[in-house]
């Protein structure tokens, strides 16, 4: 029908972080692929506050750079990531060790990305200075496959 633009759906959703804060997030189901050949790099303090961004974070993620510096990283999360994934995520890396693993971003615009993440915490002279995180193109079936877990982990954490 002419004169009639067609919106995408959104909804409204409030994320609950472990700090206690929360905030209300545009959410939609539109997936900006991962481009091949690029790598997301961010710093944070030993926080999650971002220190430092890459381009290519700031492309997919649709914020500027001076949005993300400053912002707790979870400022990323979307609400189909289970709080179990990130529990495990903060004990491995303060435990000092490399964490591995498939996360769904919630970008600027309500849409989404996947990644395949390193974080690795940054230890200078003894001392947590931080952490650095690499993200690159996760493989497909890896996706669906951590989709799946997902749900699960989010039905265990409704009940």
């Amino acid at each position: 029908m002419e004169g009639i633009v067609a919106r995408e759906e959104t909804r409204e959703v409030v994320l609950n972080y472990f700090d206690g804060s929360s905030r209300t997030a545009i959410v939609t189901d539109i997936e900006t692929p991962f481009p091949d050949g690029k790598l997301i790099v961010s710093r944070t303090d030993a926080k999650g506050v971002i220190t430092h961004v890459n381009q290519s974070f700031v492309y997919m993620s649709g914020y500027s750079e001076s949005e993300l510096i400053g912002q707790p990283h979870s400022i990323l999360r979307h609400p189909d990531m289970p709080r179990l994934a990130f529990k495990d995520l903060w004990e491995t890396i303060e435990n000092g060790n490399k964490w591995h693993g498939y996360v769904k971003n919630l970008r600027k615009d309500g849409g989404y990305y996947w990644v395949y993440a390193t974080v690795i915490p940054n230890i200078r002279n003894g001392e947590l200075q931080g952490y650095t995180s690499v993200r690159r193109k996760p493989a497909r079936k890896k996706v669906e496959n951590a989709m799946a877990a997902y749900v699960e982990m989010l039905r265990e954490e409704q009940q």
